[in-house]
Protein backbone atom coordinates (compact mmCIF):
# COMPACT_ATOMS: atom_id res chain seq x y z
CA UNK A 1 0.00 0.00 0.00
CA UNK A 2 1.53 3.39 -1.17
CA UNK A 3 1.94 6.14 1.83
CA UNK A 4 1.28 9.52 0.57
CA UNK A 5 1.67 12.86 2.48
CA UNK A 6 -0.85 15.34 1.81
CA UNK A 7 -0.15 19.00 2.90
CA UNK A 8 -3.12 20.75 3.64
CA UNK A 9 -4.17 24.47 6.11
CA UNK A 10 -7.23 23.16 8.36
CA UNK A 11 -9.13 26.18 5.83
CA UNK A 12 -8.74 24.11 2.62
CA UNK A 13 -11.69 23.19 0.94
CA UNK A 14 -10.09 20.21 -0.38
CA UNK A 15 -9.71 18.10 2.22
CA UNK A 16 -12.44 15.14 1.98
CA UNK A 17 -12.01 15.21 -1.77
CA UNK A 18 -8.43 13.76 -1.49
CA UNK A 19 -9.02 11.95 1.36
CA UNK A 20 -11.78 9.86 -0.41
CA UNK A 21 -9.65 9.53 -3.67
CA UNK A 22 -7.07 8.20 -1.27
CA UNK A 23 -9.10 5.29 -0.40
CA UNK A 24 -10.75 4.56 -3.98
CA UNK A 25 -6.50 4.52 -4.71
CA UNK A 26 -6.09 2.00 -1.66
CA UNK A 27 -3.24 4.78 -0.58
CA UNK A 28 -2.58 5.65 3.19
CA UNK A 29 -2.53 9.31 4.48
CA UNK A 30 -0.37 11.20 6.64
CA UNK A 31 -1.92 14.83 6.93
CA UNK A 32 0.44 17.66 6.80
CA UNK A 33 -1.22 20.24 8.58
CA UNK A 34 -0.74 23.91 10.55
CA UNK A 35 -2.63 22.40 13.79
CA UNK A 36 -2.34 19.76 15.64
CA UNK A 37 -5.56 17.54 14.93
CA UNK A 38 -7.94 16.05 17.64
CA UNK A 39 -6.68 12.04 16.30
CA UNK A 40 -2.89 12.67 16.15
CA UNK A 41 -2.25 11.30 19.42
CA UNK A 42 -4.13 8.11 18.87
CA UNK A 43 -2.41 7.51 15.34
CA UNK A 44 0.64 9.47 15.16
CA UNK A 45 1.75 7.97 11.77
CA UNK A 46 -1.33 9.62 10.59
CA UNK A 47 -0.64 13.25 11.21
CA UNK A 48 2.07 15.56 11.17
CA UNK A 49 1.90 18.99 12.62
CA UNK A 50 4.08 21.39 10.73
CA UNK A 51 5.23 25.49 10.30
CA UNK A 52 4.33 25.83 6.78
CA UNK A 53 5.47 29.41 7.56
CA UNK A 54 8.93 28.09 8.27
CA UNK A 55 9.50 26.11 4.88
CA UNK A 56 13.06 24.61 5.88
CA UNK A 57 11.93 23.23 9.61
CA UNK A 58 8.48 21.84 7.87
CA UNK A 59 10.97 19.85 5.13
CA UNK A 60 13.17 18.60 7.27
CA UNK A 61 10.31 17.64 9.80
CA UNK A 62 8.92 15.44 7.08
CA UNK A 63 12.65 14.50 6.21
CA UNK A 64 12.57 13.00 9.55
CA UNK A 65 8.94 11.59 9.63
CA UNK A 66 9.07 9.95 6.50
CA UNK A 67 12.61 8.33 8.03
CA UNK A 68 10.83 6.15 10.23
CA UNK A 69 7.38 5.88 7.98
CA UNK A 70 8.70 5.88 4.41
CA UNK A 71 6.62 8.29 1.74
CA UNK A 72 5.44 7.45 -2.22
CA UNK A 73 4.37 10.84 -2.73
CA UNK A 74 4.33 14.87 -0.99
CA UNK A 75 0.87 16.36 -3.03
CA UNK A 76 -0.30 19.71 -1.38
CA UNK A 77 -4.14 19.93 -1.46
CA UNK A 78 -3.51 23.95 -2.40
CA UNK A 79 -1.40 27.05 -2.71
CA UNK A 80 -0.66 26.73 0.93
CA UNK A 81 1.68 23.58 0.80
CA UNK A 82 2.82 24.03 -3.02
CA UNK A 83 6.32 25.19 -1.96
CA UNK A 84 6.59 23.21 0.82
CA UNK A 85 5.43 20.37 -0.78
CA UNK A 86 8.11 20.62 -3.47
CA UNK A 87 10.99 20.76 -0.96
CA UNK A 88 10.22 18.16 0.48
CA UNK A 89 9.60 15.17 -2.19
CA UNK A 90 13.02 16.78 -3.57
CA UNK A 91 14.87 16.57 -0.97
CA UNK A 92 13.39 12.63 0.00
CA UNK A 93 13.98 12.03 -4.15
CA UNK A 94 10.14 12.12 -5.02
CA UNK A 95 8.88 12.68 -7.97
CA UNK A 96 7.31 15.91 -8.12
CA UNK A 97 7.91 19.25 -9.60
CA UNK A 98 11.47 21.05 -9.02
CA UNK A 99 11.16 23.43 -5.91
CA UNK A 100 12.81 26.19 -7.91
CA UNK A 101 9.71 25.90 -10.13
CA UNK A 102 7.23 25.84 -7.67
CA UNK A 103 8.69 28.84 -6.62
CA UNK A 104 8.94 30.66 -10.12
CA UNK A 105 5.28 29.48 -10.67
CA UNK A 106 4.07 30.84 -6.98
CA UNK A 107 5.54 34.17 -8.20
CA UNK A 108 3.78 36.72 -10.78
CA UNK A 109 6.51 38.65 -11.59
CA UNK A 110 8.84 35.37 -11.92
CA UNK A 111 6.18 34.05 -13.83
CA UNK A 112 6.69 36.61 -16.54
CA UNK A 113 9.89 36.85 -16.46
CA UNK A 114 10.04 33.07 -17.85
CA UNK A 115 7.10 33.27 -20.27
CA UNK A 116 8.67 36.45 -22.03
CA UNK A 117 12.09 34.81 -21.67
CA UNK A 118 10.60 31.98 -23.60
CA UNK A 119 9.29 33.79 -26.47
CA UNK A 120 5.73 33.40 -25.08
CA UNK A 121 3.02 36.31 -25.89
CA UNK A 122 3.70 38.65 -22.55
CA UNK A 123 2.24 41.95 -21.85
CA UNK A 124 4.89 45.26 -20.36
CA UNK A 125 5.50 44.80 -16.91
CA UNK A 126 7.47 46.44 -13.91
CA UNK A 127 7.80 45.60 -10.52
CA UNK A 128 6.91 48.46 -8.25
CA UNK A 129 8.17 48.89 -3.95
CA UNK A 130 5.31 50.48 -2.11
CA UNK A 131 8.31 53.27 -1.59
CA UNK A 132 7.94 54.35 -4.93
CA UNK A 133 5.48 56.64 -7.38
CA UNK A 134 3.67 53.75 -9.79
CA UNK A 135 3.05 56.82 -12.55
CA UNK A 136 6.22 56.33 -14.10
CA UNK A 137 5.97 52.35 -14.34
CA UNK A 138 2.34 52.55 -15.35
CA UNK A 139 2.96 55.29 -17.89
CA UNK A 140 5.79 53.19 -19.24
CA UNK A 141 3.24 49.86 -19.08
CA UNK A 142 -0.07 51.97 -20.45
CA UNK A 143 -3.19 52.60 -19.74
CA UNK A 144 -5.27 50.39 -19.14
CA UNK A 145 -2.96 48.41 -16.97
CA UNK A 146 -3.51 45.77 -14.37
CA UNK A 147 -1.69 45.75 -10.39
CA UNK A 148 -1.19 42.24 -9.01
CA UNK A 149 0.37 41.21 -5.53
CA UNK A 150 3.56 39.06 -6.58
CA UNK A 151 2.47 35.82 -4.30
CA UNK A 152 -1.41 36.17 -3.78
CA UNK A 153 -3.70 33.81 -5.66
CA UNK A 154 -7.31 33.18 -7.21
CA UNK A 155 -7.67 37.16 -8.27
CA UNK A 156 -7.37 38.33 -4.57
CA UNK A 157 -5.68 41.96 -5.22
CA UNK A 158 -5.92 42.31 -8.54
CA UNK A 159 -7.40 45.72 -9.43
CA UNK A 160 -7.47 47.49 -13.34
CA UNK A 161 -6.65 50.71 -13.35
CA UNK A 162 -7.50 52.59 -16.33
CA UNK A 163 -5.99 56.16 -15.68
CA UNK A 164 -4.26 57.78 -12.78
CA UNK A 165 -6.88 58.33 -10.67
CA UNK A 166 -7.12 54.68 -10.53
CA UNK A 167 -3.84 53.59 -10.62
CA UNK A 168 -3.50 55.66 -7.16
CA UNK A 169 -6.52 54.22 -5.51
CA UNK A 170 -5.40 50.26 -6.54
CA UNK A 171 -2.01 50.99 -5.56
CA UNK A 172 -3.04 52.32 -1.81
CA UNK A 173 -5.41 49.52 -1.86
CA UNK A 174 -3.48 46.80 -2.39
CA UNK A 175 -0.68 48.23 0.07
CA UNK A 176 -3.36 48.41 2.92
CA UNK A 177 -4.16 44.82 2.15
CA UNK A 178 -0.55 43.46 2.38
CA UNK A 179 -0.26 45.12 5.49
CA UNK A 180 -2.81 42.82 7.39
CA UNK A 181 -1.60 40.38 9.95
CA UNK A 182 -0.08 37.20 8.20
CA UNK A 183 -0.27 38.77 4.94
CA UNK A 184 3.31 40.74 4.83
CA UNK A 185 4.62 37.33 6.53
CA UNK A 186 4.03 35.09 4.25
CA UNK A 187 5.20 36.73 1.13
CA UNK A 188 8.21 38.09 2.49
CA UNK A 189 9.79 40.12 0.33
CA UNK A 190 7.34 40.07 -2.06
CA UNK A 191 4.80 41.80 0.14
CA UNK A 192 6.78 45.09 -0.23
CA UNK A 193 6.02 45.49 -3.92
CA UNK A 194 3.74 44.99 -6.93
CA UNK A 195 3.29 43.86 -10.48
CA UNK A 196 1.95 46.91 -13.04
CA UNK A 197 1.28 45.16 -16.41
CA UNK A 198 -0.61 46.08 -19.57
CA UNK A 199 -3.91 44.69 -19.43
CA UNK A 200 -4.70 41.76 -21.78
CA UNK A 201 -8.14 42.17 -23.75
CA UNK A 202 -10.19 39.30 -25.08
CA UNK A 203 -11.15 36.07 -23.32
CA UNK A 204 -10.16 34.33 -20.86
CA UNK A 205 -9.70 30.55 -20.40
CA UNK A 206 -8.60 27.95 -18.04
CA UNK A 207 -6.85 24.69 -18.94
CA UNK A 208 -6.61 21.43 -15.95
CA UNK A 209 -3.57 19.56 -16.69
CA UNK A 210 -1.15 16.78 -15.68
CA UNK A 211 2.49 16.85 -16.08
CA UNK A 212 4.78 13.81 -16.36
CA UNK A 213 8.40 13.85 -17.59
CA UNK A 214 7.60 18.14 -18.60
CA UNK A 215 5.10 16.92 -20.90
CA UNK A 216 1.53 18.18 -20.44
CA UNK A 217 -1.63 16.70 -21.06
CA UNK A 218 -4.61 18.55 -21.32
CA UNK A 219 -7.49 17.45 -19.11
CA UNK A 220 -9.59 19.59 -19.71
CA UNK A 221 -10.36 23.09 -20.95
CA UNK A 222 -12.92 25.19 -19.59
CA UNK A 223 -14.67 27.99 -21.56
CA UNK A 224 -15.32 31.12 -19.09
CA UNK A 225 -18.39 32.91 -20.55
CA UNK A 226 -18.58 35.83 -18.40
CA UNK A 227 -16.60 38.98 -19.19
CA UNK A 228 -13.46 39.20 -16.67
CA UNK A 229 -12.98 43.47 -17.39
CA UNK A 230 -11.75 44.42 -14.33
CA UNK A 231 -11.90 46.83 -12.49
CA UNK A 232 -11.75 43.41 -10.38
CA UNK A 233 -11.50 39.59 -11.96
CA UNK A 234 -14.40 37.66 -9.47
CA UNK A 235 -14.31 33.79 -11.65
CA UNK A 236 -17.94 32.42 -11.84
CA UNK A 237 -18.90 30.29 -14.37
CA UNK A 238 -16.48 27.11 -15.76
CA UNK A 239 -17.88 25.13 -18.59
CA UNK A 240 -15.84 22.23 -20.32
CA UNK A 241 -15.75 20.89 -22.94
CA UNK A 242 -14.37 24.44 -24.60
CA UNK A 243 -16.65 25.57 -27.53
CA UNK A 244 -13.74 27.29 -28.96
CA UNK A 245 -12.86 25.56 -32.44
CA UNK A 246 -10.69 22.38 -32.58
CA UNK A 247 -7.97 24.85 -34.13
CA UNK A 248 -7.98 27.52 -31.25
CA UNK A 249 -7.64 25.03 -28.79
CA UNK A 250 -4.71 23.08 -29.82
CA UNK A 251 -3.23 26.33 -29.45
CA UNK A 252 -4.62 26.92 -26.20
CA UNK A 253 -2.43 23.76 -25.29
CA UNK A 254 0.25 24.58 -27.30
CA UNK A 255 0.65 27.63 -25.24
CA UNK A 256 0.20 25.76 -21.91
CA UNK A 257 3.17 23.40 -23.03
CA UNK A 258 5.63 26.26 -23.74
CA UNK A 259 4.30 28.21 -20.06
CA UNK A 260 4.94 24.72 -18.35
CA UNK A 261 8.38 24.11 -20.26
CA UNK A 262 9.49 27.94 -19.36
CA UNK A 263 9.05 27.59 -15.58
CA UNK A 264 10.43 24.32 -15.65
CA UNK A 265 6.80 22.47 -13.75
CA UNK A 266 7.95 19.25 -14.99
CA UNK A 267 5.74 16.65 -13.04
CA UNK A 268 2.36 16.76 -11.15
CA UNK A 269 -1.13 18.33 -11.77
CA UNK A 270 -1.13 22.37 -13.05
CA UNK A 271 -3.95 25.01 -13.72
CA UNK A 272 -3.12 27.24 -17.01
CA UNK A 273 -5.18 30.69 -16.81
CA UNK A 274 -4.89 32.21 -20.15
CA UNK A 275 -6.39 35.14 -22.42
CA UNK A 276 -7.39 34.58 -25.97
CA UNK A 277 -7.44 37.44 -28.30
CA UNK A 278 -6.19 38.74 -32.14
CA UNK A 279 -2.72 38.38 -31.11
CA UNK A 280 -2.36 35.38 -30.22
CA UNK A 281 -2.82 32.89 -27.17
CA UNK A 282 -1.38 34.51 -23.90
CA UNK A 283 -0.71 32.78 -20.72
CA UNK A 284 -1.81 34.89 -17.38
CA UNK A 285 -0.54 31.95 -15.14
CA UNK A 286 0.21 28.83 -14.56
CA UNK A 287 -0.58 27.47 -10.99
CA UNK A 288 1.36 24.20 -9.71
CA UNK A 289 -1.49 22.63 -8.37
CA UNK A 290 -5.08 21.73 -9.63
CA UNK A 291 -8.18 23.53 -9.94
CA UNK A 292 -9.07 25.73 -6.84
CA UNK A 293 -11.91 25.29 -4.10
CA UNK A 294 -14.50 22.85 -5.03
CA UNK A 295 -14.25 23.22 -8.66
CA UNK A 296 -12.63 19.73 -9.35
CA UNK A 297 -15.76 18.57 -8.52
CA UNK A 298 -16.93 19.33 -11.82
CA UNK A 299 -14.49 16.97 -13.66
CA UNK A 300 -14.74 13.17 -13.48
CA UNK A 301 -12.77 10.59 -15.34
CA UNK A 302 -13.29 6.99 -17.15
CA UNK A 303 -15.28 5.35 -14.52
CA UNK A 304 -16.29 8.11 -12.23
CA UNK A 305 -12.59 8.44 -11.30
CA UNK A 306 -12.03 12.05 -9.42
CA UNK A 307 -9.64 14.91 -10.28
CA UNK A 308 -7.86 13.98 -7.12
CA UNK A 309 -7.85 10.44 -7.56
CA UNK A 310 -6.30 10.82 -10.65
CA UNK A 311 -3.34 12.98 -9.05
CA UNK A 312 -3.29 10.41 -6.23
CA UNK A 313 -2.37 7.93 -9.06
CA UNK A 314 -0.11 9.86 -11.00
CA UNK A 315 1.88 10.95 -7.89
CA UNK A 316 2.15 7.00 -6.80
CA UNK A 317 3.61 6.27 -10.23
CA UNK A 318 0.60 4.72 -11.82
CA UNK A 319 -0.43 4.94 -15.17
CA UNK A 320 -3.06 7.64 -15.64
CA UNK A 321 -2.78 8.11 -19.82
CA UNK A 322 -5.79 6.06 -19.97
CA UNK A 323 -8.23 8.06 -18.00
CA UNK A 324 -9.87 10.64 -19.76
CA UNK A 325 -12.40 13.11 -19.13
CA UNK A 326 -16.43 12.07 -19.15
CA UNK A 327 -18.00 12.69 -22.18
CA UNK A 328 -20.69 14.80 -20.94
CA UNK A 329 -20.81 18.58 -20.60
CA UNK A 330 -20.27 20.02 -17.37
CA UNK A 331 -19.37 22.92 -15.30
CA UNK A 332 -19.30 24.84 -12.13
CA UNK A 333 -20.15 28.52 -10.59
CA UNK A 334 -18.34 30.01 -7.94
CA UNK A 335 -20.79 32.18 -6.10
CA UNK A 336 -20.11 35.38 -5.86
CA UNK A 337 -20.19 37.79 -2.78
CA UNK A 338 -22.18 40.66 -3.76
CA UNK A 339 -21.25 42.74 -0.65
CA UNK A 340 -19.05 42.90 2.35
CA UNK A 341 -21.13 42.03 5.63
CA UNK A 342 -22.55 39.27 7.77
CA UNK A 343 -24.37 36.57 6.36
CA UNK A 344 -27.84 36.06 7.79
CA UNK A 345 -29.10 33.40 5.34
CA UNK A 346 -29.08 32.03 2.25
CA UNK A 347 -32.74 31.35 0.48
CA UNK A 348 -34.08 29.12 -2.67
CA UNK A 349 -31.28 26.55 -1.85
CA UNK A 350 -33.94 23.84 -2.52
CA UNK A 351 -35.52 25.50 -5.28
CA UNK A 352 -31.97 25.80 -6.84
CA UNK A 353 -31.03 22.05 -6.63
CA UNK A 354 -33.98 21.40 -8.40
CA UNK A 355 -33.74 22.88 -11.41
CA UNK A 356 -33.09 20.64 -14.24
CA UNK A 357 -29.04 19.90 -15.09
CA UNK A 358 -28.35 20.78 -11.57
CA UNK A 359 -25.75 18.63 -9.88
CA UNK A 360 -25.10 19.92 -6.23
CA UNK A 361 -25.25 23.05 -4.67
CA UNK A 362 -22.92 23.77 -1.39
CA UNK A 363 -22.84 27.03 0.73
CA UNK A 364 -19.09 27.01 2.12
CA UNK A 365 -19.21 30.11 4.28
CA UNK A 366 -21.45 29.69 7.75
CA UNK A 367 -24.62 31.64 8.22
CA UNK A 368 -23.07 34.02 10.78
CA UNK A 369 -19.76 34.61 9.17
CA UNK A 370 -18.45 37.32 7.58
CA UNK A 371 -17.97 37.83 3.91
CA UNK A 372 -15.71 39.58 1.98
CA UNK A 373 -15.81 40.37 -1.90
CA UNK A 374 -12.84 40.49 -4.22
CA UNK A 375 -10.09 42.15 -4.25
CA UNK A 376 -9.56 41.42 -0.39
CA UNK A 377 -11.75 38.39 -0.30
CA UNK A 378 -10.08 34.95 -0.65
CA UNK A 379 -13.66 33.06 -0.89
CA UNK A 380 -16.98 32.38 -2.29
CA UNK A 381 -20.43 31.90 -0.82
CA UNK A 382 -20.23 28.79 -2.39
CA UNK A 383 -20.21 26.60 -5.30
CA UNK A 384 -23.24 25.06 -7.91
CA UNK A 385 -22.59 22.20 -10.17
CA UNK A 386 -24.16 21.22 -13.34
CA UNK A 387 -24.14 17.88 -16.27
CA UNK A 388 -25.53 18.08 -19.19
CA UNK A 389 -25.38 16.97 -22.75
CA UNK A 390 -24.41 20.48 -23.85
CA UNK A 391 -21.80 22.60 -22.64
CA UNK A 392 -24.75 25.52 -23.33
CA UNK A 393 -27.42 23.66 -21.52
CA UNK A 394 -24.45 23.48 -18.24
CA UNK A 395 -24.05 27.25 -18.28
CA UNK A 396 -28.35 27.77 -18.66
CA UNK A 397 -28.57 25.36 -15.69
CA UNK A 398 -26.12 27.31 -13.92
CA UNK A 399 -27.54 30.74 -14.50
CA UNK A 400 -30.83 29.94 -13.85
CA UNK A 401 -30.49 28.32 -10.14
CA UNK A 402 -28.01 30.95 -9.29
CA UNK A 403 -31.66 32.95 -9.67
CA UNK A 404 -33.24 30.89 -7.64
CA UNK A 405 -30.82 31.84 -4.93
CA UNK A 406 -31.39 35.19 -2.34
CA UNK A 407 -28.46 35.67 -0.18
CA UNK A 408 -28.83 37.80 3.07
CA UNK A 409 -26.06 39.91 3.93
CA UNK A 410 -26.32 42.50 6.55
CA UNK A 411 -24.02 45.04 6.68
CA UNK A 412 -22.19 46.07 10.45
CA UNK A 413 -22.48 47.81 12.44
CA UNK A 414 -26.69 46.21 11.85
CA UNK A 415 -25.12 42.55 11.66
CA UNK A 416 -25.11 41.82 15.23
CA UNK A 417 -28.70 43.45 16.13
CA UNK A 418 -29.68 41.29 12.89
CA UNK A 419 -28.37 38.28 13.68
CA UNK A 420 -30.00 38.59 17.20
CA UNK A 421 -33.41 39.31 16.29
Amino acid sequence: MPRVMLLMTTATYRASAFLEAARAVGAEVVVGTERAQVLAASNPAGHLTLDFADEAGAARAIAAFAARHPLDAVIAADDDGATLAARAAEALGLAHAPHAAVRAARSKLASREAFAGAGLPTPRFERVAFADDPRPAARRVGFPCVLKPLFLAASRGVIRADDEVDLAAAFARIGAMLLRPGVAEAGGEEARSILIERYIPGTEIAVECIVTAGRARVLAIFDKPDPLEGPYFEETIYVTPSRLPEARQAEIAATTQRAVAALGLAHGPAHAELRLNDAGVWPLEIAPRSVGGLCSRALRFGDRVSLEELILRHACGMDVSALEREAQASGVMMLPIPRAGILRGVGGIEEARGMAGIDDLRVTIPVGHEVVPLPEGSRYLGFLFARAERPESVEKALREAHRRLRFDIVSPPAAEAAMRG
